[in-house]
């Protein structure tokens, strides 16, 4: 279960580590879910001998796929006292740096890079974002990740 922290305890983390994710295996199931979720069944994600010939040698994830997986691994992180939700609210860059093949494992880096809590009822938050191939050198992304977080009762 992830720590609890206060709004103080939140913006003293400005330009700090926030935390790592477990790791996470990309297997060629989730990509084929992924895949039908989303209706793109392109080749290099879910023709393991098409894409064989391809520069990647084997399938891969989708990059949308791996994005996603933000989601999951970012209830990892230390959970904000108080707050009632938590949603998405965008992203200023994404940028796609390497292909996750099926198979890899993966996990994300996040730094907190800006907490505004100059509205009541919720907090803005802005976190630099890479993930990690393991054994790879270049992240598969990096992306600067806007969320908010709204207040219960008290804050």
């Amino acid at each position: 279960m992830p720590d609890t922290i206060t709004l103080a305890e939140l913006k003293a983390l400005e330009g700090k580590p926030f935390g790592t994710s477990d790791w996470y295996e990309i297997t060629q199931e989730k990509i084929d879910k992924f895949a039908d979720v989303t209706e793109d069944w392109q080749f290099i994600h879910c023709d393991p001998e098409a894409a064989k010939e391809t520069p990647f040698g084997t399938t891969i994830a989708h990059g949308f796929l791996t994005l996603s997986m933000l989601s999951a691994m970012v209830y990892e992180m230390p959970v904000l006292k108080n707050v009632a939700m938590g949603v998405n609210y965008g992203f200023d860059k994404i940028r796609f740096l390497s292909p996750v093949p099926a198979g890899a494992r993966i996990r994300a880096h996040f730094t907190m890079t800006h907490v505004d809590d100059s509205h009541p009822g919720f907090v803005t938050t802005r976190m630099e974002t890479t993930i990690e191939i393991e054994g790879q050198d270049k992240p598969a992304l990096i992306a600067d990740w806007i969320g908010r977080r709204y207040f219960g009762e008290e804050t």
